[in-house]
Parts: structure tokens; C-alpha cells; sequence
């Protein structure tokens, strides 16, 4: 006997699943973001490529083990995962921010879960969004350095009226006192001399400076610098100890502006070491990049890694008396030279400021 059976619909039907299926599969490993298939019981399911990939893990090997594992939650992180299960369960949807440390740097990555995609299926999206914060970042230190700007224009220009003032009445009344204080006149023409400078730098961070770039011996400006600088390291038990090669290439900048530059840098690391110690200062031709790289080296209690980020910044500041406009006209000045300062420190042993110029004008 033989029977015969319409399965058409059948069929079909396991034909769309196929269909359905082959096209979750490919959304799923063609997505530009991670995605990460996971039980009630933290097994994970599934994990695509991209996902794989920024945990720096192989699909295979992930498959069946623990999604805590895979994020490696960790006493620090381990009670904001509760906290994100915890709300996944109770709406049903999550998210939250999980930072990774790499060697030199480190990824933020945007959590969002969807609970019961499924029947004991949960969907955990991964973003990667270091630019992104990266960016927000620059926007938000541009914004505060232009109302540093604005702030600094209008103190400037307050401060320049009664200074005008000042000089005018000084001198007069220098021409009128019959009694020779020829002494106490120099000391405060001189002393408003200084103020005026003060200003003048200070409006350095309300609007470009009209400024001639020249090539110069590094070398030069950097022994200046540290001829002013010697009396006060002395006094504080520090010793400066520099390293100049015989032959190095003239570097493309404005030498006052580099030499107050490092002023900034030499008087931080003169003040981070109250018990004295030594400053390291070495310039070196840089071939790969074809930049004039200075380090200056204090042996002061170093910078912890999260505060490295935040330097350069208005009013931030390690110091307890510090203002933080030092650094940040520094990384402004060499900003502007198309340059790049970078910051090593390990606390503890000290801090090593890495300043990168060119040679060649753009």
C-alpha cells in the first residue's frame, strides 16, 4: 500500500524558517555592532564577530561560558552588572557604560540588553564609543577654553585702564618730588613693567597672537630658560642635569613663547619636589617624526593615570596652590607651533613631559 501526503505547506514553512533563519544569521555577524545571544543562567548562546572582536576573544571559545566572564566583571565592575540585570529584569530593557584598560589607553563600550527576546533568550548590543566620547571631550575643553578667553579679554582690559593710569602719575610725580627716590621709582615702574607682561600673557588665551615664526636653536632657548630658573632650583635643593647632543636641527617657533613654555614646565617640576631631588631635560632630533623632542623629568609623586587625561585643562591643577593656566597656556603655545606635548608618570618614582616640535613650517 502506498500512501501519498501533500506536505507543500510543510514545506514551505520549514522554508521560511530556513529563510528566516540564514537571514537573522547574516543581520546578526554583519552588524556593525556587537551582539551577544545569553540565558536566565548568564550562559552565553551566541556571540557575533564584532563583539568577538572587541573583547579580544574567538567565538568558539566563548560559546557555553559565562557572559560575566566575558565582561569581566570583576570586584569593581561586578556590582554595576547586578545593577543592570536587576533593571533588565525589572523594564525589560538595560544599558550601561563598561570601560575596558588596553596598554596604553582605554575603550568605552555602551551596554544595551533587551531581556526575553525570546523564551530564556536575552540580546546584549555592544557599542563602541571611545570616539565618541573622545570627541565630547574636545568640544567640552573648547567650550570652557573660550570662556577662559572671554574671561581673560575682560580682566586684561579691566586691569590695562587704571595700570595707564598709574604710569602716567608715577612719572609725574617723579618729575615733581624734589627728594631723589630714584631707587623707589625704578622699583615700581619696573614691578608695572612686569605686571603689563602678565597681562600680555594672559590675553595669549583670549586671541591668536600676531607672532613670527623663525628657525632656532632649541638648544639655546632651553639654556636661557634655565639660567633664570638655576637661583630658585637652588634654593630648593634641585638639580638641573641637561643632555644636548652635539649637532641638532633648528626647530620652527616663536622663541619667547618657547621659553615660556618652559618656564611652565621647569617651575612645575621645581615645585612637585619640595624635598629637592633632580630634573632631567634631554632634546633629541626625533628622525621618524622629523620633530625636535625635549623631555623634561622631574622626580616628584608622579600623576595617577585618570589625572594624566585631564591636564592642559583651565584651573586643574595636582598642586595645592596651583591655578592650572601654566599647562594650559603650554599645550595652547605648542598647539599652535603644530606641535604635541605627551605625559608619562608613574606615581611614586615621577613625571616626564615629552614636547614634540617641527622643523619645517606646516
Amino acid at each position: 500500500m502506498t500512501i501519498f501526503r501533500n506536505v507543500s505547506d510543510r514545506y514551505q514553512m520549514e522554508q521560511t524558517l530556513r529563510d528566516s533563519e540564514e537571514r537573522f544569521r547574516k543581520i546578526f555577524e554583519g552588524s556593525f555592532d556587537g551582539m551577544i545571544l545569553w540565558d536566565w543562567d548568564y550562559k552565553i548562546i551566541d556571540i557575533n564577530p564584532v563583539a568577538a572582536c572587541y573583547f579580544e576573544c574567538e567565538r568558539e571559545e566563548m560559546l557555553n561560558k559565562s557572559l560575566q566572564e566575558l565582561l569581566h566583571t570583576n570586584n569593581k565592575f561586578h556590582r554595576e552588572f547586578q545593577d543592570h540585570i536587576t533593571k533588565l529584569k525589572k523594564n525589560g530593557v538595560a544599558d550601561y557604560l563598561f570601560p575596558i584598560k588596553r596598554q596604553n589607553f582605554t575603550k568605552y563600550f555602551e551596554i544595551t540588553s533587551k531581556g526575553n527576546l525570546t523564551s530564556n533568550m536575552n540580546l546584549t548590543v555592544v557599542r563602541d564609543i571611545t570616539e565618541k566620547r573622545a570627541l565630547q571631550e574636545k568640544l567640552r575643553k573648547s567650550d570652557t577654553l573660550n570662556i577662559v578667553g572671554e574671561l581673560a579679554a575682560g580682566i586684561a582690559h579691566e586691569i590695562r585702564n587704571p595700570m595707564t593710569a598709574l604710569k602716567g602719575f608715577i612719572q609725574l610725580l617723579q618729575s615733581s618730588i624734589e627728594e631723589d627716590h630714584t631707587l623707589y621709582f625704578n622699583i615700581i615702574t619696573s614691578e608695572l613693567a612686569r605686571i603689563e607682561s602678565i597681562i600680555t600673557e594672559f590675553l595669549v588665551l583670549a586671541k591668536p597672537q600676531a607672532i613670527q615664526f623663525q628657525h632656532q636653536d632649541i638648544r639655546k632657548i632651553m639654556s636661557d630658560t634655565i639660567d633664570l630658573l638655576n637661583a630658585q632650583a637652588l634654593m630648593h635643593n634641585i638639580e638641573i642635569d641637561c643632555h644636548y647632543p652635539y649637532q641638532l636641527p633648528n626647530a620652527f617657533c616663536e622663541g619667547n613663547q618657547m621659553k615660556q613654555v618652559f618656564i611652565n614646565m621647569i617651575k612645575n617640576a621645581i615645585e612637585v619636589m619640595p624635598n629637592g631631588g633632580k630634573i632631567e631635560i634631554t632634546i633629541r632630533y626625533d628622525e621618524r617624526e622629523q620633530m625636535i623632542h625635549t623631555m623634561i623629568r622631574d622626580e616628584g609623586d608622579g600623576i595617577p593615570p585618570d589625572k594624566i587625561a585631564k591636564l592642559g585643562e583651565p584651573f586643574y591643577t595636582t598642586k595645592e596652590r596651583g591655578t592650572g593656566l601654566g599647562l594650559m597656556i603650554s599645550y595652547k603655545i605648542i598647539k599652535e607651533h603644530r606641535g604635541r606635548i605627551n605625559v608619562e608618570s608613574e606615581v611614586g618614582v615621577g613625571t616626564t613631559f615629552h614636547i614634540y616640535l617641527p622643523i619645517q613650517n606646516g
